[in-house]
């Protein structure tokens, strides 16, 4: 479904004409318009939807919506759009070409980089939300959400800049990124250390940590470009892997495995977005692993003499339980995987130093000590350990009960580490109704959040102008995170 027949998005032919020509003495200009539906919207008049979370996800998602006539307020901490890039480590880039992170309606410029520094992306997210026309609120936090059976709306309190106030949307979306609260562990005597432990969303970056001993806990993307900015910044860094990483190189995911669909012979061959992510999105899950084990076989072939030197380093690699690799690790968990750009030949030459099979089993005052017995001077701890389920936010936001009623999100039961059956053949909650009515969850990538912004839109317009919506089957919960 690409859109309600009754009510297409004003785009080609249906564009609005901008301009009223002939002589009118009220006449009332864009700017008039624009800003009176600014000081309006959720103050004299209640949003449809609110979305909460204001990053990549939120904003497309948003722009759809606005596309649709649906009312709709996004919700941001940050001050403003792309402050959730720019506000992370100096080092960070997409590890996702270009052609796979198009937002919907303004794709990026032909010039544009393959790999998009942060704060680069985060100007380009400022740019679109205002393009777009969206009612974005930053420097807002939703503090909490309930939802009235009787109205069928919810009740949204808000804190905007010091101003609390009551939004009461009838769908409320949680665009929170694909991950959910930060996974902070409780190591015994962490509260005694002396020097810096921190998050990895947390970082600021290496610049500040010269000549410092490091200890990072995780070895999976953020924990490898964490490593590799310390070392640039000459810190003294040890990396802590406590279980088996996927690793490819950009390199040959970009010519092995992305290269048909997301790249410049894919646009030159007449493959457009919209045909790439529909053939990306028209495989079941279910047979999926069989279209991937192949490739990644060709992957451990090429980069034979690579994973050689990390084993001999004693980094433990995986492709999966079943081989299948990057993607397929991706949607089962989330995490496990790093994309080399440069981590992996420090690892395996010894430049950033590493501890494999173990973990921290207790932090001293300038030191932590590994499970294996081994102690390790340290001046900053960064735990890059992951995130919970996206249901930990309602829980946050809403409640335990209600977090726990819509069950665990991402994963489709496959059995696998991290993504525990039975069987359910699409990603847990996302993009489609959920066990608590009016509650959606957005998220994932860039190209996910382009392509399944789509249909979530669709359902929520759909439910505005009261077209039956159907729901012929719902999965039991069988995981609460």
């Amino acid at each position: 479904m690409t859109e309600l027949r009754d009510h297409p998005e004003p785009r080609n032919s249906l564009r609005p004409k901008g301009a009223r020509h002939g002589a009118d003495k009220n006449r009332a200009s864009w700017a008039d318009e624009r800003r009176e539906e600014i000081e309006s919207l959720g103050y004299t008049e209640q949003p449809y939807c609110v979305i909460v979370g204001g990053g990549q996800g939120g904003i497309g998602l948003g722009a759809r919506l606005r596309q649709l006539n649906v009312p709709t307020i996004i919700l941001e901490k940050n001050p403003k759009p792309g402050d959730s890039w720019r506000n992370r480590y100096k080092s960070l880039c997409l590890h996702d070409p270009v052609w796979y992170d198009h937002l919907p309606y303004i794709p990026f410029p032909d010039n544009w980089p393959i790999f998009s520094p942060k704060d680069k992306l985060g100007d380009w997210l400022e740019m679109y939300t205002k393009a777009m026309e969206l009612n974005y609120w930053g420097s807002t936090e939703c503090t909490s959400a309930s939802y009235n059976k009787q109205t069928g709306e919810w009740t949204v309190e808000v804190n905007r800049d010091g101003e609390k106030l009551t939004l009461r949307p009838k769908q409320l979306v949680l665009a929170t990124g694909m991950s959910g609260v930060p996974n902070m562990p409780d190591i015994p005597g962490m509260e005694t250390f002396k020097g810096e432990q921190q998050h990895s969303s947390q970082h600021p970056g290496g610049e500040a940590y010269k000549g410092k001993k490091v200890v990072v806990l995780g070895a999976n993307n953020s924990a490898h470009d964490i490593c590799c900015a310390l070392w640039e910044n000459d810190a003294d860094v040890t990396m802590v892997q406590r279980s088996s990483t996927h690793i490819i190189k950009s390199d040959t995911l970009m010519e092995l495995v992305l290269g048909g669909l997301y790249s410049e012979e894919a646009v030159q061959n007449g493959i457009t977005t919209n045909m790439a992510d529909m053939t990306f999105a028209s495989i079941p899950f279910r047979i999926m692993p069989d279209f991937h084990i192949p490739v990644y076989e060709q992957v451990a072939e090429r980069d034979a003499d690579f994973y050689e030197r990390l084993k001999k380093a004693d980094f433990m690699l995986d492709f999966g339980e079943d081989g299948s690799g990057l993607f397929m690790k991706y949607l089962r968990r989330g995490s496990g995987y790093y994309i080399d750009v440069g981590a992996s030949e420090l690892v395996a030459d010894g430049e950033i130093k590493l501890k494999s099979g173990v973990t921290i089993e207790r932090v001293n005052p300038e030191s932590v000590t590994l499970s294996d017995g081994t102690e390790l001077p340290a001046n900053l701890i960064v735990y890059a350990t992951g995130y919970g389920s996206m249901n930990g936010w309602a829980a946050k936001i809403i409640s335990q009960e209600v977090a726990d009623k819509v069950g665990k999100c991402w994963g489709m039961g496959s059995g696998t580490t991290k993504d525990p059956g039975p069987w359910e053949g699409e990603l847990r909650n996302m993009w489609k109704p959920t066990h608590q009515p009016g509650l959606w969850f957005h998220g994932g990538n860039l190209h996910q959040s382009r392509h399944y912004s789509r249909y979530l839109s669709l359902q929520l317009k759909a439910r505005m102008e009261g077209i039956d919506t159907p729901i012929y089957g719902m999965e039991e919960v069988h995981h609460l995170s």
